[in-house]
């Protein structure tokens, strides 16, 4: 594969998930649960806090939520932080996350109607 040279064919190496990109977002997280202290639960919980609070893309809520529901993490239990962090992070923010997250539903949903 060749290397993206233009702005335009970078972003869309990124969008694509081109590997290096990848392997270095996964460098960044190997070992964070075990150096947290948090068990599994609260880690995903805590993650999620953070996109809520930096208004993340509806994939990185994707790739979280996914994680968190292969945890066993409950969306009762996702609902209830963005009820905890709203005095905190304020009402635009909650009200971004909850189309964010309702879009990385969507995505979810599409991606498994693919693969059927």
């Amino acid at each position: 594969m060749t290397q993206p040279n233009s702005a335009p064919e970078q972003i869309g190496a990124l969008a694509e998930g081109d590997a290096p990109v990848l392997e270095t977002l996964t460098q960044m997280t190997v070992n964070t649960l075990e150096r947290s202290g948090l068990d599994m639960q609260t880690y995903m919980v805590a993650r999620i806090a953070a996109l809520v609070a930096i208004d993340a893309a509806p994939a990185s809520y994707l790739l979280n939520l996914g994680a968190a529901a292969e945890l066993g993490v409950p969306m009762e239990t996702v609902r209830g932080t963005l009820v905890a962090i709203a005095p905190v992070v304020g009402t635009a923010r909650i009200v971004s996350a909850a189309s964010k997250l309702v879009r990385a539903l969507g995505l979810a949903e599409l991606m498994a109607e693919d693969d059927a």
